[in-house]
């Protein structure tokens, strides 16, 4: 319709956000991020991709209250983020996560240890996710007797039975081959339709950050400042086939063009 504009909500605004570790023994200031100003839509899937130490993984814990800026603003839903973790706000690392002496159903009610929710709702919230994310089958195993996808699977579980309206993922298939990263990424895109919350990903991949993200920033050499924003334009209905696509190709081809030169920064080199 001519003369609409459509209203974009933004879920997470930071303005001139910078964080400065400061001096240590032997060891001066680091400048790893900033300043940067960026606003995250809600409902969207929003990655981030950038060279080795230049302050993607800050960034996520900057929005998701884990330290805080040493200048500038970041706000979730219109409220100032403090030092913890903000409610609404589920966090997943790379890391396995999964406590070894509990079972996966045990994981993912851990997951609503600080809700008021009797015990009978908690059992049922996690079932569903356990049903959501496929593992019915292995609600009784231990994470050793799982695969290092099913343990990923348990961990964003986790998060997601507390029904957050933000997910934050840090490198969460960095551990897992190719294959099954891309059978994660369809299960991330599954669960992103099915909970309608805002996702935001940190990624080195990039051909994983093309295939899930509806917008993508590309950050510069620490100190680390968004010098790209890529929208991919893929339908909301999408998973891993999406990789066929013929511009599939010409949009991690534009996102290297922009990496490689910060990535020669960050080895030293130019050119």
């Amino acid at each position: 319709m001519i003369g609409v504009t459509v209203a974009v909500t933004a879920q997470v605004t930071l303005r001139g956000v910078t964080k400065v570790f400061p001096a240590a023994a032997n060891v001066n200031p680091v400048h790893a991020l900033g300043p940067i100003d960026l606003e995250i839509r809600k409902g969207e899937f929003f990655a981030v991709v950038g060279p080795s130490g230049c302050g993607k993984s800050t960034l996520l814990e900057l929005i998701a209250g884990l330290t805080a800026p040493t200048a500038g603003e970041i706000e979730f839903e219109g409220h100032a983020i403090g030092d913890n973790v903000p409610e609404g706000v589920g966090v997943v690392f790379q890391e396995d996560a999964c406590f070894t002496w509990l079972n996966v159903i045990e994981n993912v009610e851990f997951g609503l240890r600080r809700t008021t929710i009797d015990k009978a709702e908690k059992a049922r919230r996690a079932a569903a996710v356990i049903e959501m994310m496929g593992l019915r089958d292995f609600a009784r195993s231990y994470p050793a007797q799982l695969s290092g996808g099913m343990r990923q699977r348990v961990c964003i579980a986790r998060t997601i039975v507390a029904q957050p309206r933000l997910i934050l993922l840090d490198e969460p298939f960095g551990a897992l081959d190719q294959q099954t990263r891309l059978l994660m990424g369809d299960e991330i895109l599954r669960l992103w339709r099915q909970t309608g919350a805002t996702v935001f990903l940190i990624t080195h991949a990039l051909d994983e950050a093309v295939m899930l993200a509806d917008r993508i920033v590309v950050m510069s050499a620490r100190p680390g400042k968004t010098i790209d924003l890529v929208e991919t334009g893929w339908p909301r209905e999408r998973d891993s086939r999406i990789v066929e696509r013929e511009n599939f190709g010409a949009l991690t081809s534009r996102l290297w063009k922009t990496l490689r030169e910060e990535s020669l920064k960050t080895m030293g080199r130019a050119g």
